[in-house]
């Protein structure tokens, strides 16, 4: 199952964790936060992209193998996802 992204070729046979979330500006520190956070207390930040995080870290690894897809908009994120779970289906 190969997903043809803006990152290249991903192998999501090799897939261990997929999720969305969004990369925001907390008094000049970045960090990495779930879009159920955001929706919470998301005008307390500056919202810097929405993400889809691929991890293929093999369960118990120290060393993260990890492929970020960014994007300017919560649509253009949640097309995305629907494009990757055309693969996990049927």
């Amino acid at each position: 199952m190969i997903y043809k992204s803006s990152a290249g070729d991903l192998d999501l046979s090799k897939l261990t964790r997929l999720y969305p979330a969004v990369v925001v500006d907390l008094n000049g520190e970045t960090a990495e936060m779930s879009l159920e956070w955001t929706e919470l207390y998301g005008e307390k930040v500056k919202l810097k992209a929405y993400v889809l995080v691929f991890d293929f870290t093999p369960i118990h690894e120290e060393k993260k193998e990890k492929i970020t897809l960014e994007f300017k908009t919560k649509e253009e994120l949640m097309a995305s996802m629907q494009e990757v779970s055309r693969f996990f289906q049927n």
